[in-house]
């Protein structure tokens, strides 16, 4: 919370959490009084040991009984449905096929009625897809991963590599509606 206030007070943007704002019991009071968009993230398990031996029912339906649950939290705590963004998480407490999973059918988590951010850029599961262990050379798949995700309309990509994931952007964009 302490973080959040100042990132606030410094001119921040967005409240970008990875614990969907609950691990501290300050920060959704916190994230109400800012006025700023929050992207609520699902992780399972600790930073420390989430990926361990991560396990699901269903990888896309407890993603997204878990982001619908923090939306609730989130409103009842004060915080705008209109001001909250979903990011499922890729890499955090996933293994590559539940990332699989979620990547293949983001489009689910339209259902939650926010938009969706994708942080794919760079993560281990481009790595484990094309052998590339550094993750400074993963550009070419983070592209990828990025246009799949626009492709299913998320609406928010973060990115390491702004320049190349605009200038594929840009010529997806005219290839897939014919307009330049």
């Amino acid at each position: 919370a302490e973080v959040m206030r100042r990132a606030a007070a410094a001119g921040a943007d967005v409240l970008n959490d990875v614990s969907a704002l609950s691990h501290d019991p300050h920060a959704l009071a916190v994230a109400a009084e800012s006025g700023l968009p929050v992207v609520l993230m699902h992780a399972q398990g600790d930073p420390k040991t989430m990926q361990d031996k991560p396990q699901y029912d269903d990888v896309l339906l407890d993603v997204f009984d878990y982001l619908a649950a923090r939306i609730a939290v989130c409103v009842s705590a004060g915080i705008p449905k209109s001001r909250l963004v979903v990011d499922p998480g890729i890499g955090f407490g996933k293994l590559l096929h539940h990332n699989l999973a979620v990547m293949a059918k983001l489009s689910i988590y339209h259902g939650l009625g926010v938009p969706i951010l994708l942080g794919a850029s760079r993560k281990r599961t481009i790595g484990q897809l094309s052998n590339v262990p550094n993750a400074e050379d993963r550009v070419h798949g983070s592209i990828a991963a990025a246009l799949a995700g626009i492709a299913q309309g998320v609406q928010i990509v973060r990115v390491h590599d702004v320049a190349e994931t605009r200038q594929a952007l840009s010529v997806w964009q005219a290839v897939t509606t014919g307009v330049a």
